[in-house]
């Protein structure tokens, strides 16, 4: 539905947006020079519109890339306000990739980046990232509100004797109660990053942009500080929880 959706506002693309494509080494984030990036429409990945190589920083060059209208992002429509782009990256001695779903909006630059496995096995391997639809612009269920107490059930954790601005944020990949889905540790500078891009567009202005990124900010130190002083109210500063 939403590929359909995506490939009508393809037609519709009047403006332009501009889009940059970083290639690293999964392993240790440096830059991949001489990559080749092929990029096509996401829904008609045989109709190639861009073919480029990354240069020594491991960037393409900065492209001009086809865009919806600029009002289709400025308030609640049905139409996609986004063009939406395959991305496939190539380069000797690594996995090749595919990036399907780049969102690129008229008149501001996306930048996408590629992290290549390095090729370690036999070739053949092959990984493909699918990015869903726009929280603005998808259908999602309704998120489940968390109990404002929880219960402590988990070990080995410090309890500071202050709370400080952390540098990584423990991120729950799945519904709250699916004691499935695993946690990962994110560094908070990009946890705030990938947020803000998931539930605001970059053509908004600065204004706007800059108060939901603070509110995403307060939300999360405010959890951040929440589960400090819940901690620290268990178990005392400088001490090993016995969750």
């Amino acid at each position: 539905m939403y590929r359909d959706r995506g490939m009508r506002a393809q037609q519709e693309n009047v403006d332009r947006g501009k889009l940059q494509i970083t290639v690293l080494n999964s392993e240790d984030n440096r830059p991949i020079d001489n990559a080749l990036v092929t990029i096509s429409y996401t829904g008609d990945p045989d109709s190639v519109i861009e073919q480029v190589r990354t240069d020594s920083s491991g960037q393409t060059p900065v492209l001009e890339m086809k865009a919806p209208p600029l009002e289709y992002s400025m308030e609640p429509v049905e139409q996609q306000p986004y063009a939406e782009y395959t991305i496939q990256v190539t380069a000797v001695g690594y996995e090749p990739k595919e990036v399907s779903g780049t969102e690129v909006l008229p008149d501001v630059l996306a930048q996408q980046p590629a992290l290549l496995r390095p090729q370690v096995v036999q070739v053949g391997n092959y990984q493909r990232i699918v990015i869903p639809p726009h929280t603005l612009f998808g259908e999602y269920p309704p998120k489940i509100e968390e109990a404002e107490i929880k219960p402590v059930n988990e070990t080995g954790e410090i309890v500071l004797s202050k709370v400080v601005v952390p540098e990584f944020v423990v991120v729950h990949d799945g519904p709250v109660g699916d004691n499935y889905a695993e946690n990962y540790y994110v560094r908070y500078r990009d946890y705030i990053k990938n947020v803000a891009s998931s539930e605001i567009y970059a053509t908004w202005p600065d204004d706007t942009i800059r108060a939901n990124v603070l509110a995403i900010m307060s939300f999360t130190l405010n959890r951040v500080y929440t589960e400090w002083y819940r901690n620290h109210q268990i178990f005392g500063s400088g001490e090993i929880c016995a969750k």
